[in-house]
């Protein structure tokens, strides 16, 4: 996998190829044979609840990023060849335990990260993931797993250089996903829980939740709150401006050095 992503990225020929070099950043320890990896790339990622509209602000971003000459990879939850089935099937079973999906899902993204994000951003691409492990981070501390052991499992990850998240009122958010899907998923209604009894009622429970736990990480990891209640327009312009702006500035510095 990881052979036939570097032949792929060596064919690719950027207009605008980023020129930044500057050493990988971890969020913990990270991995210690990457630690001396350069990076010209910059890391994206868009954070928002099932229904919330980043698929559809990640083809819009990712169509004008490719337009203005940059090369786009983009990664996101159960992407990984080697575990995103096993992912599927476990949440299909309703059996496995809290503490083993989330390390399905450290497993999914630790594949992703070396055989495809890692050799992206080495190579220059701009990096866009639907969702990272703030989303994992939130899921599973909210499911009464330890933080301090969430924060060590994903301590491999990488530091994004933007971190969007689209923060959408759980009353909107229930309409767009009967709109998107006509029928609520059981984890993220949160059943699995206990809140409530009645599918609707644990659904804006749980999102709430979910609210909460970002507002708590916002701080710790400068994520960017983007009013998703807003159309896909307004929504659009606001985090294509911040990117915009971010890659600006990355240039400026770069011709500095």
């Amino acid at each position: 996998m990881k052979v036939k992503i570097l032949k792929w990225l060596q064919k690719v020929r950027l207009k605008k190829p980023i020129n930044k070099n500057s050493k990988i950043r971890f969020l913990g320890p990270g991995i210690k044979y990457l630690q001396d990896i350069e990076i010209k790339g910059s890391f994206i990622v868009i954070e928002g609840p099932d229904a919330s509209g980043r698929s559809t602000q990640i083809e819009r971003i990712t169509t004008k990023l490719e337009a203005d000459g940059h090369a786009v990879v983009n990664a996101g939850l159960r992407r990984s060849d080697l575990i995103s089935k096993g992912i599927i099937e476990a949440k299909r079973n309703h059996l496995v335990g809290k503490r083993t999906m989330a390390l399905y899902y450290a497993a999914d993204f630790a594949d992703q990260l070396e055989n495809k994000i890692i050799p992206a951003l080495k190579a220059g691409f701009i990096v866009i993931s639907d969702r990272y492990i703030y989303t994992l981070i939130a899921r599973s501390s909210v499911r009464g797993i330890d933080k301090n052991w969430l924060y060590s499992l994903f301590s491999f990850a990488i530091k994004p250089d933007l971190i969007f998240h689209l923060d959408v009122d759980p009353h909107n958010l229930i309409h767009r996903v009967f709109q998107k899907n006509y029928s609520l998923d059981y984890y993220e209604s949160g059943l699995d829980l206990g809140i409530s009894s009645d599918i609707f009622d644990s659904f804006i429970k749980y999102q709430y939740i979910l609210k909460e736990e970002f507002e708590k990480m916002r701080t710790r990891y400068n994520l960017i709150n983007i009013d998703g209640n807003e159309n896909i327009e307004k929504v659009y312009q606001q985090i294509q401006s911040q990117i915009d702006d971010f890659l600006i500035a990355e240039n400026k510095e770069t011709e500095i050095k």
